[in-house]
């Protein structure tokens, strides 16, 4: 027995001596005692185990399936979360990044999607996994996740982008939330 468990052990045992006592103290007849004792009994029992087993457990209540404003996008093979993103109408399969600022689409996509990739004057310069790259600033007029809808969203183009469009912080910022568990994105678009 390891020390955690010798540990575990003292804590449960604890747990037990508030009922027990409680029913010592009312000198109750040692078989109903017993009994009661094993009702308590079985009563944590359960307890820890549905607690202990939540996340199993979880999926019996908690719906799977998206609904009005949320998109659950089940975790790829290769350990990313890849959404079908529609862009002004165009659907695009776009990596979800929580580690990008913003959104970045490659050059077709932005072409695809009738964006404006002269919008601003100027082009930026931004860091990137693979180092600093010059990027054109464009909004994306409709943008939809699932059943999530955003208007006027900004978003960076660049040929440096090669293939690749990724879905930024600058989009989950206006989620009203985002999380992951058990390999599950849960996207709650605003209420």
């Amino acid at each position: 027995m390891t020390t955690d468990q010798a540990t575990d052990l003292l804590y449960y045992g604890l747990i037990l001596i508030l009922p027990l006592s409680a029913l010592a103290a009312r000198r109750i007849p040692v078989g109903q005692a017993t009994r009661m004792a094993l009702i308590w009994i079985a009563i944590f029992g359960v307890g820890y185990l549905l607690v202990a087993q939540r996340d199993r457990l979880s999926g019996l209540w908690n719906s799977r399936d998206a609904g009005p404003g949320s998109a659950r996008i089940a975790i790829a093979e290769d350990g990313h979360f890849w959404a079908d993103v529609r862009i002004n109408g165009i659907t695009r399969r776009m990596l979800i990044d929580s580690g990008a600022t913003t959104t970045a689409l490659s050059t077709a996509t932005a072409r695809a999607a009738g964006l404006d990739s002269n919008e601003s004057s100027f082009p930026r310069m931004i860091q990137t996994a693979n180092g600093a790259v010059t990027a054109d600033h464009t909004t994306i007029a409709r943008l939809t996740i699932g059943s999530i809808e955003m208007h006027d969203v900004g978003a960076v183009t660049s040929p440096a982008f090669g293939n690749q469009d990724v879905i930024g912080m600058n989009v989950l910022d206006r989620l009203s939330s985002w999380r992951v568990e058990r390999g599950t994105l849960y996207l709650d678009g605003q209420p």
